[in-house]
């Protein structure tokens, strides 16, 4: 059984900054402010959360093949 990773890279899609970030684990994170630009990001439509959208890795229950954590 392979770990979860809980350290993504959110990404910036209107500014390209990128900060590594802690995702949680028992919750979907629907907004996420971007440090340099001031952004508010939201999922894409489709994805959970901003980590499965923008993230270098996906949320903890898609890792784990449990579907988003709606």
């Amino acid at each position: 059984m392979n770990s979860v990773t809980l350290e993504s890279v959110v990404t910036c899609p209107h500014c390209g900054f990128a900060k590594q970030e802690t995702m949680p684990t028992d919750a979907c994170q629907f907004f996420y402010e971007c440090n340099n630009c001031k952004t508010l990001l939201r999922p894409k439509s489709g994805d959970c959360c901003v980590f499965c959208s923008f993230g270098s890795v996906k949320c903890p229950p898609v890792q784990r093949d449990q579907g988003c954590c709606r």
